[in-house]
């Protein structure tokens, strides 16, 4: 039975925009400067602005950690793409998180999917306790988040795709059960990017992402980002961005809005060459299971086709190799066109083994009730020739399962040994 919250509303959603979401990613906060008619707006580094007299600004800025040209631009586009009436961008991804998580107030409880980012795991259990906030995870929340509400619950925190299983939320089902309650939804919106899913249109009250994966997509910013529609919940993150402080740079505010304008084609990309990888990985005889939402054998890929925009997969994947954690390892040094590094959704592909990186801070009963065993590969398909991604794919699977076998057989035809059958 759960416990009985004020049920609360989901805020008004911001009014449909005008335009499709190509023209929206070029044109929203990017106004031709009234100054000099140049089309693509200057990076305003001053720290702080003139006042024509005591309080009152020149313009609508005063210091740069409140507000600044660069940064508001790029809040009112992530607004547009979102379809949300405010954005709020941070230092970073894990600011996000933080700063969301600092606005509860000490003793409230979250529950979160156990499948998520490395390091919300990390804040979640390292970090959130120290203010007094506790954290409940589980592998199966439209399942388990009734019984799982306290009289504490504050807030319910989705990834959905899931980092790095895949595994899919239905949003509208969670945040009825929590509205019910009078609990907030929090969505993690990375793995997709606004173009391909936009969580405030199934109920969720704050969509967050970290963008310096696919917004920015160039791997070259290190930002965040939360949208949202409810004038309170504005007033307290906005206040909470100045006086915390955790706030990107205007260079990093100019050079995201430079990568969000072509968001469309790359994730539209990503997602044709994620398609024809993760099939690629399905046909191999070399591999376990493919997580993939593209897949007609994604066990959510009903939710896929509710949620995403065309049914589309996104371009990241995940695969469990055979031959275990060595295998894993060796695929990531066989590739030649993915490269083994953290990070995703870069205009350029990636490959690595959470369990040993990007989720090897979480312990590993964890990690393998989440479904992150040492044989999972991780893959960002960027927008290389997906012909190109997918022969990669092959013949590193080629090179860690096959070549060996046929060594190892060439070694014993040619009666080379050690006299116990050993090489």
């Amino acid at each position: 039975m759960a416990i009985q919250h004020a049920p609360i509303e989901t805020p008004p959603r911001a009014p449909s925009p005008v335009h499709k979401f190509g023209t929206l990613a070029v044109h929203a906060g990017s106004e031709h400067d009234p100054v000099t008619g140049a089309v693509i707006e200057p990076i305003s580094l001053s720290t702080t602005f003139a006042q024509s007299a005591v309080g009152q600004p020149v313009g609508e800025h005063e210091y740069v950690r409140s507000s600044n040209p660069n940064r508001w631009n790029f809040e009112r586009c992530i607004a547009a793409l979102e379809r949300a009436k405010y954005a709020l961008a941070f230092s970073s991804g894990s600011a996000t998180t933080a700063t969301i998580l600092q606005s509860l107030a000490a003793g409230s409880h979250v529950v979160s999917v156990s499948d998520v980012y490395g390091g919300t795991h990390r804040y979640f259990t390292k970090v959130a306790s120290a203010h007094g906030v506790q954290v409940s995870f589980t592998p199966s929340i439209e399942l388990d988040i009734e019984g799982l509400i306290t009289a504490e619950t504050k807030l319910i925190w989705i990834e959905t795709p899931s980092n790095p299983t895949l595994s899919l939320v239905d949003i509208r089902a969670v945040a009825d059960i929590a509205h019910r309650s009078g609990i907030m939804v929090v969505v993690d919106n990375t793995f997709l990017s606004p173009y391909i899913q936009n969580p405030l249109s199934h109920g969720a009250d704050i969509v967050v992402h970290s963008v310096t994966k696919y917004i920015n997509g160039h791997s070259d910013v290190l930002m965040g980002v939360a949208a949202f529609n409810s004038d309170s919940l504005f007033d307290r993150l906005k206040f909470l961005q100045n006086a915390i402080g955790a706030v990107p740079s205007p260079f990093d505010c100019w050079l995201a809005h430079r990568g969000v304008k072509t968001l469309h084609l790359r994730a539209r990309e990503a997602s044709q060459n994620g398609q024809m990888v993760a099939q690629a990985l399905e046909e191999s005889p070399h591999v376990v299971a493919v997580n993939y939402p593209g897949l007609a054998s994604h066990r959510q890929r009903k939710i896929a086709l509710k949620q995403h925009r065309d049914g589309l997969g996104g371009g990241m994947l995940s695969f469990r190799i055979k031959g275990g954690k060595e295998s894993a390892e060796r695929f990531c040094q066989a590739t030649q066109i993915f490269t083994l590094a953290e990070s995703l959704g870069g205009v350029e592909s990636l490959v690595e083994v959470p369990a040993s990186m990007t989720h090897m801070g979480i312990p590993r009963e964890q990690r393998e009730a989440a479904g992150v065993f040492d044989d999972l590969v991780r893959l960002s398909c960027g927008v290389e020739d997906g012909a190109d991604l997918v022969g990669d794919v092959r013949q590193a699977l080629e090179r860690v399962m096959v070549l060996p076998k046929i060594t190892n057989g060439l070694v014993r035809a040619n009666g080379v040994g050690d006299g116990h059958g050993h090489v």
